[in-house]
């Protein structure tokens, strides 16, 4: 990522997280009233299940042992998956105008490999476009220059998108929210405006709200950014949420951190570690990029030495990392803790971090990688509540 990139998404953070996110900036002349997009066109849908798209893709991983030993795991989805899954993606597109337009491109179909096609072994994939606001006004905005934007218009978009997929398509089955990021802040707008104290509300398997502050009162599971549903704290509970923003342990949260702190003394940022629902500390059942994290500091060191060739797109590392969920004065975040032994031929660490100028963003923590980090964890406890959820029908 370069450091202008770094900037640019740094403003992504903060205007979604302002107050004034609904209000166009003064200067800005007022757009003209948006089109609304059709979700009856499939064009307009990055993953929908039955078809080939983003999400039909070679998700295939090399697990690597901390003896060296390589082997194979294949991926196979689930065409019968009892439950579906509902995905908004974070902050990628580099469209030249304020708000992306409706055609993919290799950023938002990059994410999807990273994030959210490996949630077909358990749910049915829908994944809808969206105008977000796009790197290249945030660029022209730190640069003094006004491009018209329209806030609301990524939103507005993701409410079409859920409104038609529950008309059409939903057919009363439990169903997922997925998000990361500025996904996570519109489905944090949308389970607040849309979802909560409504019938769909019984529908929510859970909601997975990653690198994002998800507002909590200090010592309880509900009451800030939601009104009635909690966090979660098994797998076989259901209608929560699991939200965390993850950080080294060797490089916690900054004074200046943009994750793992909220405004307000009675309120802290929500942490749920998937691996350990109910708390502690626990392994990590990771899937991270072969060659590189996406937009991180670099390609990472040979997995094994020996180098072998590593001939699929992900990587798993069984016993290397490990995260607890702690607060403390640095703010409340899922702790990474990498476990790299000098003395097995396994690589002793991992890539992820925001580096620019050299140096790394102790103030991102690991939010390239949150998804990556904890994959196969959050796999397992959707595999869970989907089985609760259908128990409780």
């Amino acid at each position: 990522m370069s450091r202008f990139d770094l900037i640019a998404v740094a403003a992504v953070y903060s205007l979604l997280a302002s107050s004034s996110f609904a209000q166009a900036p003064e200067t800005a002349p007022a757009p003209a009233a948006p089109i609304a997009n059709d979700y009856a066109d499939g064009d307009n849908w990055l993953c929908r299940p039955d078809r080939q798209d983003a999400c039909t893709i070679d998700l295939s991983t090399t697990v690597v042992a901390a003896n060296g030993t390589l082997t194979n795991e294949s991926f196979t989805s689930n065409p019968n998956a009892p439950i579906d899954c509902f995905y908004v993606y974070p902050t990628v597109s580099r469209d030249i105008t304020g708000n992306s337009d409706m055609i993919a491109g290799p950023e938002e179909k990059s994410v999807i490999r990273a994030q959210f096609a490996r949630f077909g072994s358990q749910c049915r994939l829908y994944a809808p476009l969206y105008r977000q606001i796009t790197l290249t006004a945030l660029q022209a905005m730190i640069a003094g220059k006004i491009m018209p934007m329209d806030r609301n218009l990524g939103y507005n978009d993701v409410v079409d998108a859920w409104n038609h997929y529950l008309k059409n398509d939903n057919k009363g089955r439990g169903v997922v929210l997925i998000g990361h990021s500025q996904g996570s802040s519109v489905l944090t707008q949308l389970i607040a405006r849309e979802i909560e104290g409504r019938p769909v509300q019984s529908q929510i398997v859970s909601a997975l709200l990653l690198g994002w502050n998800v507002a909590v009162p200090v010592g309880k599971d509900v009451g800030g950014s939601f009104k009635n549903m909690p966090l979660c704290h098994a797998a076989t509970q259901t209608g929560c949420i699991i939200s965390f923003a993850s950080f080294r342990s060797t490089v916690p949260p900054p004074a200046n951190t943009r994750f793992g702190k909220v405004p307000g003394d009675s309120m802290m940022s929500a942490c749920t570690n998937p691996a350990a629902l109910k708390g502690g500390r626990a392994d990590l059942h990771a899937y991270l990029s072969a060659s590189r994290a996406a937009n991180s500091s670099g390609e990472p060191a040979p997995w094994v030495t020996p180098s072998q060739p590593i001939n699929t797109p992900f990587v798993s590392v069984p016993g290397l990392l490990s995260a607890e969920c702690v607060a403390n004065e640095h703010g409340s975040y899922l702790e990474i803790t990498v476990r790299g032994n000098p003395d097995d031929p396994r690589t002793d660490d991992i890539v992820g971090d925001v580096v620019a100028g050299g140096q790394v963003q102790a103030d991102w923590g690991l939010h390239l990688i949150d998804a990556n980090l904890t994959m196969g964890d959050l796999l397992s406890v959707v595999d869970q509540q989907s089985k609760a959820y259908l128990k409780k029908k």
